[in-house]
């Protein structure tokens, strides 16, 4: 496992430090203090005293005081996450012995692997450079040279696409150049959605353009996709509430903007049951889950729930039409048994980083990616943490055993199966990926630019 920089110990000290009492009455002070610069201007330096100094004295005295310690048994000091992690690094080592001496002909000859079959997919939330809102989650592509192993990242090497013989990532031409935020599977095809209401469609090899400015002609940004299992329908949700339903046989697609009356930006989706008899699950920035019943033809909303404290949904999915699960941006993950009707808290405690998406699988199964790099497993009880990589995950997918990660960069995280480690995998797009999505016969990733990579 590679160090971190002090830089990142702090960054990530102080994602914690948010989440204290201590935050809150620092907070409290900069306001109290702030308010009295109308008597004096000197009460500035105390506001901003009162919110700087108590962090950086807390940091200081866990790094550099008598008791602190950089080993790996000191226990006092570090999160549950942090433990846990500390504790797999010392068998992941042992690992890489072997691991090390085998790069040579991963180098030469890289394969990629993935095992066949079908699972419930689910939902993965890119997020495209938001015109409206000034959001932009673009990171800076990495020129990476010739292919090679790396040998800080916690993987198993790092192949570069298109290599061998077997199924692998490439680039394919879209007849866009807008940012895509999400994609998924459907039968027979697939769909991508992104900046400006852009829709694209495939039902084979090539790519088509089915909507240029989303439901109800609006033009607003779209964030998420879903398609219902085992058929050709697909599901897209935005900003300013814009939802729609597309088949992708047809091309007929439908506007049902505005769920519940609402117009708030929609960060999520995810779709489960039969053509025409689908429970669709929309999240907003406000940490509200709006549930929908479509019926032959027929689409009913129920008032919103709020699963947490209302702090913004990052990740939902659905198993089946009853077993569903979400997560938030405060360590929150929810797991609902009436189709999101209700839902549960399930936790995280002491997770490392902001989570930023998830994948369910069958049962209890579910994984959660984080903003540091670490993806979370809960098997009904507990939560195992798993290091895959230094930064910032921004999607994860799941089929059967196997699962995928995207970081932002041009890269992906390929994990086949849960006795395998993960692998990180050049694929050779233009820009930064922000969506990934994992079917029987193809796996898609998306992101800027029109971005879009294939695994078949």
């Amino acid at each position: 496992m590679a160090t971190r920089s002090e830089t990142d110990g702090f960054a990530a000290f102080f994602r914690q430090y948010t989440k204290t009492w201590m935050h809150a009455v620092a907070t409290a002070g900069l306001t109290a203090f702030g308010t009295l610069t109308i008597v004096h201007r000197g009460f500035v330096v105390l506001a901003i005293a009162s919110y700087v100094v108590p962090p950086i004295v807390l940091y200081l005295s866990r790094t550099r005081g008598p008791g602190a310690s950089t080993t790996a048994g000191d226990d006092d000091s570090r999160s549950p996450t942090e433990a846990a992690l500390a504790d797999q690094s010392g068998s992941s080592a042992d690992r890489g012995t072997a691991i090390d001496r085998s790069e040579p002909a991963a180098a030469t000859s890289p394969e990629a692997h993935s095992p066949d079959g079908r699972e419930p997919q689910s939902t993965t939330v890119g997020e495209a450079t938001d015109r409206e809102s000034g959001i932009d989650r673009q990171e800076p592509e990495t020129d990476d040279p010739a292919p090679e192993i790396d040998r800080k990242a916690p993987v198993t090497g790092e192949q570069e696409a298109g290599t061998g013989t077997e199924p692998h990532w490439a680039t394919v031409d879209v007849p866009t150049g807008a940012t895509l935020a999400d994609a998924a599977v459907a039968d027979g095809g697939a769909v991508a959605v992104g900046e400006g209401g852009t829709v694209l469609v495939t039902t084979g090899d090539d790519w088509e353009l089915a909507l240029e400015d989303g439901p109800g002609a609006q033009g607003r940004d779209l964030r998420a996709v879903d398609a219902t299992p085992g058929a050709d329908v697909a599901w897209i949700a935005g900003d300013g509430g814009a939802v729609g339903r597309l088949e992708l046989g047809s091309g007929r697609h439908a506007d049902y903007s505005a769920p519940a009356d609402l117009t708030d930006n929609l960060t999520g989706l995810a779709v489960a049951g039969a053509t025409d008899d689908e429970t669709i699950l929309l999240t907003n920035g406000s940490g509200e889950v709006i549930r929908g019943r479509y019926r032959d033809g027929e689409l009913a909303w129920d008032d919103p729930v709020t699963p947490g404290s209302g702090s913004s949904l990052s990740g939902i999915a659905l198993v089946d039409d009853a077993i569903g699960y979400c997560c938030d941006t405060n360590d929150g993950v929810f797991r609902t048994d009436d189709g999101g009707r209700t839902f549960d808290a399930i936790g995280i405690d002491g997770a490392d980083g902001t989570l930023t998406d998830l994948a369910a699988g069958s049962g209890n199964d579910l994984h959660v990616a984080t903003d540091a790099g670490v993806v979370h497993r809960y098997d009904g009880s507990t939560w195992t943490p798993d290091r895959v990589t230094d930064g910032a995950l921004t999607a994860i997918a799941r089929h059967d055993d196997r699962l995928v990660a995207t970081d932002g960069s041009r890269a992906v995280h390929d994990r086949p199966d849960p006795t395998a480690d993960w692998e990180r995998v050049l694929t050779g797009a233009s820009g930064s990926l922000h969506g990934v999505t994992i079917g029987p016969d193809r796996s898609i990733a998306v992101g800027a630019d029109g971005t879009v990579v294939e695994r078949r």
